[in-house]
C-alpha cells in the first residue's frame, strides 16, 4: 500500500505561479509510477502530468504543456508539481496518484492506471 499526501493547493492570480507536492509513504521501496489529475466542479477527472519511476521519462496533458512541469525526489519521496503561467481554467482540486510497476519508463496516462490517490488539494486561480 502507497500512502499520499497533497499540499501546496491555494489562491492565486491569473499568470502566477504555484508549487504542489505530493508526500508518498508506506510501501514505496518497488518501482512507483506517479502523476497528477485535476478535477474542475462538474467536469471529470483529467490527466495533468505523470513521471516514470526512474524520472526520466515524463507525459503532460495537451492543456499544460510548456507551463507545468513534474519532478520527483527519490531519496525523499515526493512528487511535485511546478504549474506557471496559471490560468483561470487551471482551477481545480488536484490529486496525487501512484501505481506499482516493473518498469522504469512506464507512466500512465489514464485513471484506470492507478491504484493509489490523495485526498486532493484545491488550485484557485482567479483575480
Amino acid at each position: 500500500q502507497v500512502q499520499l499526501v497533497e499540499s501546496g493547493g491555494e489562491l492565486v492570480q491569473p499568470g502566477g505561479s504555484l508549487r504542489l507536492s505530493c508526500a508518498t509513504s508506506g510501501r514505496t521501496g518497488s518501482g512507483i509510477a506517479m502523476g497528477w489529475f485535476r478535477q474542475a466542479p462538474g467536469k471529470e477527472r483529467n490527466f495533468v502530468a505523470g513521471i516514470s519511476t526512474s524520472g526520466t521519462t515524463t507525459l503532460y496533458g495537451d492543456s499544460v504543456k510548456g507551463r507545468f512541469a513534474i519532478s520527483r525526489d527519490t531519496a525523499k519521496n515526493t512528487v511535485s508539481l511546478e504549474m506557471n503561467n496559471l490560468k483561470p481554467e487551471d482551477t481545480a482540486v488536484y490529486y496525487c496518484a501512484a501505481r506499482y510497476t516493473m518498469s522504469y519508463s512506464y507512466v500512465g496516462r489514464k485513471e484506470s492506471e492507478y491504484n493509489f490517490w490523495g485526498q486532493g488539494t484545491q488550485v484557485t486561480v482567479s483575480s
